[in-house]
């Protein structure tokens, strides 16, 4: 838990106070080997599959609060969030042989995990909270994705500045036990400010990763054709890390 909180806390003062200056191109290039090495350094620690820690029930957060956009607001959302999502449908689609488009039944029919684990916001907070839904292999697996796949990309419903988030993980995150595909919070439907219907948990990595308001699930060789071609909505525009690990 100390060293989580410690990557936590250099990611987070990395991300926030080293955008101009990643603007040049030599401190470009040196965040850029920095992340390889935190990539690396990260999973060498621990086993690609070790998991975060999850905790009990009495360790859940009072309220697990909403950070960026809280409501897309869109007409397609709102009108979609007025019937309960019932016509809420999750595509898988790129590099795998069996495109898919899933419902909600069709997720929540899947087999199931639930867990409790802590959430940690580059901004510098962090809550507690029990998620549920399908392990993204399992998804993955049902779309069979092509073995010249190497990243998974999600696409979102909510649009900041005028542009759709988007983000990325590759294969080693995708695969991991405890990344699932969430439409649970605290044994409730997700509520819309923590991305309903379906958001990403990627618990190993920092919350700007762990997508909300999912709509697209999309297999890539590489992220060059994705946004500007750094795998994320903030790694595009705020120079924020690409691997986020914790």
């Amino acid at each position: 838990m100390k060293r989580r909180n410690l990557l936590a806390a250099m990611m987070a003062g990395m991300a926030a106070g080293c955008s101009k200056l990643a603007d040049t191109q030599p401190i470009a290039t040196l965040l850029d080997r920095a992340e390889d090495w935190h990539r690396s350094a990260h999973r060498a620690l621990a086993s690609r599959q070790a998991l975060a820690r999850e905790f009990d029930r009495q360790d859940i957060s009072p309220s697990f609060r909403g950070n960026g956009t809280l409501d897309p607001a869109t007409p397609a959302y709102r009108a979609a969030a007025q019937n309960g999502f019932a016509d809420w449908r999750l595509a898988v689609h790129g590099l795998v042989g069996q495109p898919l488009s899933l419902s909600l039944e069709e997720i929540r029919t899947l087999p199931q995990r639930t867990q409790i684990t802590r959430h940690d916001c580059v901004e510098g907070w962090s809550a507690i909270g029990q998620w549920t839904g399908p392990q993204l292999g399992i998804i993955l697996d049902l779309a069979q994705l092509s073995e010249e796949a190497n990243y998974i990309v999600f696409h979102c419903a909510d649009h900041l500045n005028g542009a759709a988030y988007y983000e990325s993980i590759d294969l080693v995150d995708a695969y991991h036990p405890q990344t699932i595909i969430a439409h649970r919070l605290n044994d409730a439907p997700l509520p819309v400010r923590n991305g309903a219907p379906l958001r990403l948990r990627v618990e190993r990595q920092l919350g700007y990763k762990h997508a909300k308001y999912l709509t697209a699930i999309e297999a890539v060789k590489d992220l060059s054709g994705i946004g500007q071609g750094k795998g994320g909505y903030w790694e595009d525009r705020a120079n924020y890390q690409w691997y986020a690990g914790i």
